[in-house]
């Protein structure tokens, strides 16, 4: 895996070829354009990396996993048969990120500790859900799979947090953002499928706006979709809900003023912004100390995010 101590801090962009990005390596390959390709054009054989002028990609997926013991790799394995779609390979991956840190809280058994630090509220016996695949199922999760079906989703084109935590108490729907923003609007904007209309309206009792205005106008309409369903599944299990947006330290700062007017105040559903420094914060100071402890603590510090239009290399996070 390489990371910021293995890349180099300025790349050579022209409007033909870039170079590759790893230290010393004197490949170039020609520049990609649009979307990312995997293309033997854009590939180095030295390193085995697709590259573009922003990011780069491993030819193998599990390149970029920090866990891959026999349980890790099933795991992954079984997720893939019903996670939509997979960018794991690439750098900047929120996927890859996702795994690596919420594998290793999961195995390390830090993930109850941290969701009761988040809530105030002491959280056990955790479970997590990663891409709506239950590992109790060996599938996707029922309970996610009602919600979507209630509110007129084709299970194919339905909405999948990234992850879901259900503990003794609560149900904890998951956005992680790496390098996207919160602002996403629908493909077909006059297509609200049963989001209206699913669950006895529920959007009413959950919403202080309407579609248009939260999904369209507000570009929320990926945090609308968690939200409703979340709470409508939430409350169909007798627990509360939270919806955690798990974002950079320096970005979506103020994503709770944006999105906390849109939802109506109760106190069995709370939307909180988390970062993935907080995370960090955690597992410094409640970790067992360890081999895996220092891996994944170092792969935060070696952490990058890709290089800006002028070629430089950018770190992933802001740690003192």
């Amino acid at each position: 895996m390489f990371g910021f101590q293995e890349l180099k801090p300025k790349i050579t962009i022209t409007p033909a070829s870039v170079e590759c990005p790893v230290k010393a390596c004197k490949n170039t390959v020609e520049r990609q354009r649009r979307s990312f390709k995997r293309e033997e054009r854009f590939f180095c054989q030295d390193h085995r990396i697709y590259i573009s002028p922003s990011t780069f990609e491993y030819d193998q997926e599990t390149e970029n996993l920090l866990w891959m013991n026999k349980a890790d790799l099933s795991l992954f394995r079984a997720i893939k048969t019903v996670k939509r779609e997979s960018r794991i390979a690439r750098d900047n991956s929120e996927d890859a990120l996702s795994w690596n840190v919420f594998r290793y809280l999961e195995t390390e058994n830090l993930l109850s500790k941290l969701l009761s630090s988040i809530t105030g509220i002491e959280q056990q016996q955790t479970k997590l859900i990663y891409w709506s695949f239950s590992q109790d199922h060996q599938g996707s999760w029922p309970e996610l799979n009602s919600a979507r079906q209630e509110f007129g989703e084709e299970l194919k084109r339905s909405s999948e947090p990234d992850l879901v935590a259900v503990t003794d108490k609560d149900i904890f729907f998951i956005e992680a953002k790496f390098t996207a923003s919160n602002n996403t609007t629908p493909s077909d904007k006059n297509n609200c499928r049963k989001y209206l209309t699913g669950g006895t309206e529920w959007h009413k009792q959950v919403f202080t706006q309407d579609f248009n205005t939260i999904a369209v106008i507000g570009k929320k309409y990926e945090l609308f979709r968690f939200w409703l369903l979340g709470s409508w599944l939430a409350n169909q299990c007798q627990k509360d809900f939270y919806l955690l947006n798990l974002v950079l330290a320096e970005r979506e700062k103020n994503i709770e003023k944006q999105f906390s007017p849109y939802i109506k105040p109760a106190v069995n559903r709370q939307f909180k912004r988390v970062t993935w420094e907080d995370i960090k914060d955690h597992i410094i100071n409640n970790a067992p100390e360890g081999e895996e402890k220092s891996k994944i603590l170092a792969y935060f510090t070696n952490k990058t995010m890709g290089y800006d239009h002028s070629g430089s290399l950018q770190k992933a996070f802001a740690f003192k």
